[in-house]
């Protein structure tokens, strides 16, 4: 029985010791002091020695699986220390090393300058409003002053989806959803993507217009004379002038289109301003009588007048790019030179 017992010993304690991890301890621990151990088959062979010599052995084993278990105890911590150090070691970062920049994004140059005519009109008391880009043939052209039979429509080539809906060709239509929902004054700005079958270096299919309106008593072309040229000021700079020259829009009479001084000579002439000093950005008019009295409004009592503009144009102008192409294009170079 003691030789029993010390070969045991002998392989039990190198068992242990040579484990490489907790897995391999675990394994080795219930091999030896496991309910179905060798220790514990040690232990259940004791009936077959002697009577007197039990305690002594009893005494023995016991030490030995104490002796065992403090091993084990030893073993593991030393074990999971290791573990811990490489698991740090593996996941140390060096904390000298410059950081690494975040790619961050930045505003598409014609949201940036949808933002700013917002922000310009909004100060003046107008307020935004949105409406459907499918339309119908009502509201994008009979309800304008645009009947059917009417020439104007040639001047725009529009998708139609069925013979009475389409893509809006304009965001006018929201300014008549808007009078027939609520008495004057109306003072309102409708920015909003429209669609027109159109495609080169200047014109896109879909591209964005902000268009606003102004209705109430006594208001006249002074009015939105001052109004153009206040917004051209601001978004251009303060010594940006404007000039209007007769135009003709079925839904405005008088209509004009109105010009600015050219913001890269300053008047001068050059070849972006085709040397006249001017470039032209929006069109605009006095509200047509017959436009009112479509929506329910009193021509006699009331007037005003209204405004669109092409906000690629505005920002092409205002960030000198010369093919309306790189708004679409989604180029990275191209967008993070806009980051604020």
């Amino acid at each position: 029985m003691k030789e029993q017992i010390k070969e045991l010993r002998q392989e039990a304690l190198a068992a242990l010791t040579s484990a490489v991890d907790l897995v391999q301890l675990n394994e080795r621990k219930v091999l030896y002091l496991g309910k179905k151990g060798k220790l514990t088959a040690l232990l259940r062979g004791m009936g077959n020695i002697p009577a007197e010599e039990r305690p002594k052995v009893g005494r023995v084993v016991n030490e030995l699986r104490d002796e065992l278990e403090s091993l084990w105890t030893d073993r593991e911590n030393e074990l999971l220390r290791k573990e811990q150090e490489a698991r740090l070691q593996k996941e140390k970062i060096d904390i000298s090393l410059p950081g690494r920049q975040p790619a961050l994004g930045a505003f598409h140059p014609l949201s940036l300058t949808i933002q700013e005519i917002k922000r310009i009109f909004i100060g003046m008391g107008y307020q935004v409003v949105e409406g459907p880009e499918i339309e119908t043939d009502y509201y994008n052209f009979e309800a304008l002053n645009i009947p059917k039979d009417h020439p104007a429509r040639d001047m725009q080539d529009t998708f139609y989806i069925t013979d009475n809906i389409l893509l809006r060709s304009q965001t006018s239509p929201v300014q008549i959803r808007t009078m027939e929902k609520q008495k004057p004054p109306v003072r309102i700005i409708a920015p909003g993507k429209v669609y027109r079958s159109d495609s080169d270096v200047t014109h896109s299919p879909m591209f964005h217009q902000i268009e606003g309106l102004l209705i109430d008593k006594n208001i006249t072309f002074a009015d939105l004379k001052g109004t153009i040229q206040l917004f051209a000021q601001r978004i251009f700079g303060k010594n940006t002038k404007t000039r209007f020259r007769a135009s003709y829009f079925p839904f405005t009479e008088p209509s004009a289109e109105v010009d600015v001084s050219c913001i890269m000579c300053q008047g001068t002439g050059c070849r972006v301003c085709s040397d006249t000093g001017w470039l032209e950005i929006l069109g605009s008019g006095m509200v047509d009588p017959r436009v009112l009295e479509m929506v329910g409004y009193d021509p006699e009592e009331y007037s005003g007048f209204a405004f669109g503009m092409g906000v690629e144009r505005i920002a092409m102008l205002r960030y000198g790019i010369n093919d309306i192409r790189l708004f679409f294009d989604n180029d990275v170079r191209f967008l993070q030179q806009f980051k604020r």
